[in-house]
């Protein structure tokens, strides 16, 4: 049913991984194969690109539905439906930022202060120029191939660069002084197969299962049992998603409480309920979350 394209390259371990705890592995011969599987009625055809190339492709209609990042989104201007974030990238799940950055000891603070004729190197050539547009400022704008940090000053006087923490630019003796966009890892979808009925509830049920992984991630099921006398004590330590769930043990001799907690909490949690008379305390995992 829909033609589904995923990103090559620094996204590919972690998109992979992803579609696996969702319970639609992807298979392919190699890992260098750029043409995949995925044994769900829903999936006809998986190939895996740059994501650069993504959002083109998708509008153009090869695909129906893609993962991409918006960055790319907003470089190629292409018309796709974004059907949510999905929140992860390469390392961890927090948003890249497109930055401008300078050197650290020149005297610019915002990019009004740069003068006519910067000299800007990128990956993101047209969303750079269209920033400098806005802000008004006559800029040299070049198109980068990668190490666009390493380029400063000797080549480029300022670069506008991806990062997730701003460390390799920091190493490289740069400064951030302006983001330019705060890019998440995107379902995109066709506009015209976003519009056929079937197709959109395939994507829809897709999303679902993606998105309930990622809900899912960091958290873990609390469950155990506790007396009558203990019940508002255990229950004012325990955080959960809304409420815990509590119900009546057989013959009323005490309750089994229930909750979804964050797991870099649990080392303090479960003591701490042991004190205030949990008992049968288990820690359990959870692969999906669907509200």
């Amino acid at each position: 049913m829909l033609k589904l394209v995923l990103p090559k390259g620094s996204l590919e371990r972690a998109t992979f991984q992803l579609f696996e705890e969702a319970d639609l592995p992807v298979r392919r011969s190699s890992d260098v194969d750029y043409k995949a599987t995925v044994n769900d009625p829903r999936i006809d055809s998986v190939r895996i690109l740059r994501p650069q190339e993504i959002p083109t492709y998708v509008a153009d209609g090869l695909f129906d539905l893609g993962i991409t990042g918006r960055d790319w989104v907003e470089e190629t201007s292409s018309e796709v439906v974004s059907l949510g974030e999905l929140r992860y990238s390469k390392n961890t799940s927090q948003p890249v930022r497109i930055v401008l950055a300078v050197p650290g000891d020149s005297p610019w603070r915002s990019v009004s202060d740069l003068p006519a004729g910067v000299r800007v190197s990128s990956e993101y050539p047209e969303l750079t120029r269209r920033f400098f547009d806005r802000a008004g400022v006559d800029a040299d704008v070049r198109l980068s191939y990668g190490a666009t940090e390493a380029k400063v000053p000797d080549i480029v006087d300022c670069v506008v660069d991806i990062t997730e923490t701003g460390r390799a630019l920091k190493a490289a003796g740069l400064r951030i002084i302006e983001t330019m966009l705060t890019s998440y890892t995107e379902l995109v979808a066709n506009p015209e197969a976003h519009a056929d009925p079937v197709k959109r509830k395939a994507m829809e049920q897709l999303l679902t299962l993606l998105n309930g992984v990622l809900e899912a991630r960091g958290r873990v099921l609390v469950k155990l049992n506790t007396a009558g006398s203990n019940l508002d004590s255990v229950i004012d330590v325990l955080p959960a998603l809304k409420t815990p769930t509590v119900n009546e043990l057989f013959g009323g001799s005490g309750y089994a409480v229930e909750a979804v907690v964050a797991k870099n909490e649990i080392n303090i949690l479960i003591p701490e309920l042991r004190e205030r008379g949990a008992t049968d305390i288990l820690e359990l995992p959870i692969s999906k979350i669907v509200p």
